[in-house]
């Protein structure tokens, strides 16, 4: 997430709408925000029901105890709410291609 609010100018800038989803709490969402610098918007899908649409949802046993969490992720989806871009697991840490996917002029048709 502090990746992508130090790109948060380059990406304000080519019309790009940045925000961050997890599975916690808004409570949590917020204090994150604040220590993390995070001045971006972050969404909470507490229940995961949109972490479990996007295929993301990973089980996980900690110290005996079954937990379900998200994946890392990033999509770019357009003004009409196709899937552009998408980056998972380790590659999602780095927005690099994120930005370019976002900056790079169109094609004309």
């Amino acid at each position: 997430m502090k990746a992508f609010q130090q790109n948060l100018s380059k990406l304000e800038g080519a019309d790009t709408q940045v925000l961050g989803v997890s599975m916690d709490s808004p409570f949590s969402n917020f204090a994150f925000a604040k220590d993390a610098g995070v001045t971006f918007p972050l969404l909470g899908d507490w229940g995961g029901k949109v972490t479990r649409e996007y295929g993301l949802a990973k089980n996980y046993d900690i110290e005996g105890v079954p937990m379900e969490s998200a994946r890392r992720a990033t999509f770019v989806i357009d003004k009409s709410g196709k899937i552009t871009h998408e980056q998972v697991d380790d590659e999602a840490v780095d927005p690099t291609k994120t930005v370019d996917a976002c900056v790079r002029p169109k094609m004309k048709s």
